[in-house]
């Protein structure tokens, strides 16, 4: 990788230690707020991650009451039974799907849960993302431990790393494999806003394999969670996705935790009505974006890229630990730039992402402004800038 002039101390080694500086603040915070968590310090009471709702559904599954899950009074009993009693509930609006991989997870205790799953997609996470960047060795992975988003991904014992993995093995794999990635991108389908942009991106590559595989892997998934959990199941998920505009939209989540532009509008007293529409108008921008870079035959790194930065703006739901999606597109935009790598003045703005990212929903609460939506449009700006400039 090569200096720009501008900015010469921002080469590599520099990058990693400061990474590695970052990092170890994270740890501080964490560790607070683990103690946090468990009511040892700062006297703030019982407080939920949302592993905890992952887990209480997989023990219903194991009870065999599937369909309860989607009723969250008996969802909130199961909580408070592995938790405590009055702990905060944790809302579950995933399908049936993803019960699969509760129920064996509640197998197993629930610290050993937590850390099996946190553990196993972060590795899987990694696996992929050093096939995209090509590195050797490991000190690459001190700039992905301290994004802020793989901090609040393990702090909630969230999916994010299984999410991310499965959209940079589609990426990884679309050329050469086209079946595989397919059916990656189907397995999706336990969050399917996530792949909101893609078949767009498919239909304008022409990448039809792609798109019929991804199709068949989703119809299988769903037709064994049916089989599995029952018809009743999935007839309470429907039911309670019907009230989960209520939830999201009206703030009983807060907003200060969406890194989404609908969140962002919400989060400064815009209507719910005007925000949809202000979401829809750009999200239409975003899938005309991505058909466009699509549409071109050459660099695919920059076509993952721009797909992946396009949708954390286009998703109307998009929470602080989704921005795992904003660590793949970078690692695409820096496959891209090749040996030479990414621009002085490109490499300032990751770096000044990092600590707006951590701090995003303190200053969102304080300023009532989405911090972090800067940092996805940013990221988008980048990707169009390189895909889309003549040559």
């Amino acid at each position: 990788m090569t200096d720009d002039v501008p900015t010469p101390w921002l080469n590599r080694e520099r990058l990693i230690a400061w990474a590695g500086v970052f990092l170890m603040l994270e740890v501080a915070i964490f560790v607070m707020l683990v103690l946090q968590q468990a009511n040892i310090a700062f006297g703030v009471g019982l407080s939920s991650i949302d592993f905890l709702s992952f887990y209480a559904a997989g023990k219903l599954v194991l009870a065999g009451t599937p369909a309860l899950v989607y009723d969250q009074a008996a969802h909130y009993v199961a909580e408070q039974q592995v938790s405590a009693p009055g702990v905060p509930y944790v809302f579950f609006y995933y399908p049936p799907v993803f019960l699969l991989i509760c129920a064996g997870l509640a197998t197993l205790p629930y610290g050993m849960a937590l850390l099996v799953f946190e553990g196993a997609t972060f590795l899987l996470f990694a696996a992929v993302l050093r096939r995209i960047l090509g590195e050797r060795g490991r000190t690459w992975l001190i700039p992905v431990l301290a994004f802020p988003a793989t901090f609040w991904n393990f702090g909630q014992g969230q999916n994010a790393y299984l999410s991310a993995a499965l959209l940079g093995t589609f990426g990884l794999l679309l050329e050469r494999r086209p079946f595989t990635a397919g059916a990656a991108l189907g397995a999706l389908c336990f969050k399917p806003h996530l792949g909101l942009l893609t078949p767009f991106a498919l239909a304008a590559a022409g990448r039809w394999r792609a798109f019929i595989a991804a199709g068949v892997s989703a119809g299988v998934l769903l037709l064994l969670s049916l089989l599995l959990l029952g018809l009743d199941t999935w007839a309470a998920y429907l039911a309670a996705m019907a009230g989960a505009d209520g939830t999201y939209a009206s703030g009983r989540i807060n907003f200060a935790g969406f890194v989404s532009l609908f969140g962002g509008l919400r989060l400064m007293g815009v209507p719910i009505q005007v925000a949809y529409v202000v979401q829809g108008i750009v999200t239409f921008g975003c899938g005309v974006a991505v058909v466009l870079v699509w549409r071109q035959r050459e660099a695919p790194a920059l076509r993952q890229a721009a797909l992946l930065a396009a949708t954390l703006l286009a998703v109307p739901l998009v929470l602080l630990y989704d921005q795992m999606i904003a660590v793949l597109a970078l690692a695409w935009l820096m496959r891209s730039a090749g040996p030479e790598g990414l621009r002085g003045w490109e490499r300032l703005l990751v770096v000044v992402a990092y600590p707006l990212t951590l701090m995003a929903p303190v200053l969102a609460i304080g300023l009532k402004a989405p911090v972090a939506l800067g940092v996805d449009i940013v990221l988008l700006t980048l990707c169009l800038r390189r895909a889309l400039r003549p040559g």
